[in-house]
């Protein structure tokens, strides 16, 4: 399948030639909205619409049970799905998610950083966790992961999200485990125990969060001396709102968002043809423009301008002490873990 290139009247041209799409029905594609979804919108669907095509948006907060529920009614009402990387193992190993064919995306799969997290996705952007604190308030603030669980040192509320993933990993590395030994330990009672333990010392100081944008706002608003974040949302808060906010990327945690087609949409055609063009290296290096993530495509990472490099999780400095989440692991004990955090909410 020839690649397709669309171009936006409004911007510069995202590639030396351009070719007319192939208009077809409104396609709805859902995402996470907030600073993300907004650079989605300026990077993809807009040129997309400028090209012919009709795009309407609509926003979640990565629930499984709304996809699987459409496709058993066959009342499909969602097209493409941005997903991060549990949500594309569970949805398609629950047949809520289409099996990608790469050859009708005209793409080369191994060109691709996370091709091999699911089938059923093709990576977009590579993202992440990291926290972050208001230099205006905090003089000298956090340095590491195991500061975040120091209140001693830095007393005050903390923004977590509501959600086991990440929070255990991060419990156990500030309690001394080595991030390449974190899945081994928490594969255990006793490392569960251990990194429940590590929780229980902050639990009374902590704040929840579970949209995205919740978190650079929890900080803005003082009602944290520091949160977690996806580094994309504190990043446009220290570049767009001119927030006086520090990110901290010792330790982040690496995963990707993908798109995704649900299961049996009647537009396919149109599925496949927003997917090739928002998963080109021109369009995928035009959204680091508006929001500091990682290009999947590895042939984006040459048009990326110099200034945003260091901005990305994928720079040098930045993977420093990275990890990989293991979204394997996670699909594999999420459910008993869910189970466990939530009982610890409850308590």
């Amino acid at each position: 399948m020839k690649k397709l290139i669309l171009v936006a009247a409004a911007t510069t041209a995202l590639c030396g030639s351009a070719v007319m799409a192939l208009a077809g029905d409104s396609l709805t594609i859902t995402s996470w909205g907030g600073a993300y979804q907004d650079s989605q919108k300026k990077a993809y669907f807009e040129p997309y619409t400028a090209a012919g095509n009709t795009v309407t948006e609509a926003e979640y907060n990565g629930e499984v049970a709304k996809i699987k529920a459409m496709v058993e009614a066959k009342a499909i009402t969602w097209d493409v799905v941005d997903v991060d990387s549990p949500t594309a193992l569970q949805g398609c190993a629950e047949g809520a998610l289409e099996t990608i064919d790469w050859a009708k995306l005209g793409l080369d799969k191994s060109k691709f950083l996370g091709a091999d997290v699911s089938e059923c996705a093709v990576p977009t952007i590579v993202f992440g966790t990291v926290f972050g604190y208001d230099t205006s308030k905090l003089k000298d603030g956090p340095t590491t992961v195991a500061d975040l669980f120091d209140l001693k040192k830095f007393p005050g509320k903390r923004g977590l999200q509501k959600n086991p993933t990440v929070n255990l990993e991060w419990a156990l590395m500030a309690d001394g485990v080595d991030a390449k030994d974190v899945y081994k330990t928490l594969g255990t009672p006793e490392g569960v125990d251990r990194a429940f333990k590590k929780l229980d010392t902050i639990k009374s100081e902590i704040v929840w969060w579970e949209a995205g944008a919740q978190a650079p706002q929890l900080l803005a608003d003082g009602q944290v001396v520091m949160t977690s974040a996806w580094n994309g949302r504190l990043q446009k808060a220290i570049d767009v709102d001119k927030k006086p906010f520090k990110i901290i990327w010792d330790h982040q945690g690496l995963d990707w968002d993908l798109w995704s087609i649900v299961k049996g949409t009647p537009k396919m055609d149109e599925a496949y043809r927003f997917l090739a063009f928002a998963s080109g290296a021109a369009a995928q290096a035009e959204q680091t423009k508006y929001i500091a993530y990682g290009p999947a495509n590895k042939d984006a990472i040459p048009n990326i301008a110099k200034e945003t490099l260091p901005n990305l999780p994928t720079a040098p400095d930045n993977l420093a002490t990275a990890w990989n989440i293991d979204t394997q692991f996670w699909a594999d004990n999420g459910d008993q873990l869910k189970e466990r955090f939530n009982a610890w909410l409850s308590k």
